[in-house]
């Protein structure tokens, strides 16, 4: 294992336990609830907004994402 590299145990199946799981999650119930898309580039065209209004708001990514036994578990 690289020194610059550092594994942490979870459970084997623990979606609680990864950050992208609560991303899903937020992007499910904001962006994409009780819809139907009449075709799959409608779709596409709605995941893209939802994903751009993620990357131009870093803080909420943030409060989602990062937390307490994450952010002590980086390197400083």
């Amino acid at each position: 294992l690289p020194d610059h590299l550092r594994l942490l145990p979870l459970p084997p199946y623990s979606p609680e336990l990864n950050p992208q799981e609560h991303i899903w999650d937020d992007l499910r119930e904001k962006y994409f609830l009780n819809q139907a898309f009449d075709s799959l580039d409608a779709l596409e065209d709605k995941l893209e907004a939802a994903l751009v209004n993620y990357e131009s708001a870093p803080a909420r990514v943030h409060s989602i994402t990062a937390w307490n036994w994450i952010i002590t578990a980086l390197p400083n």
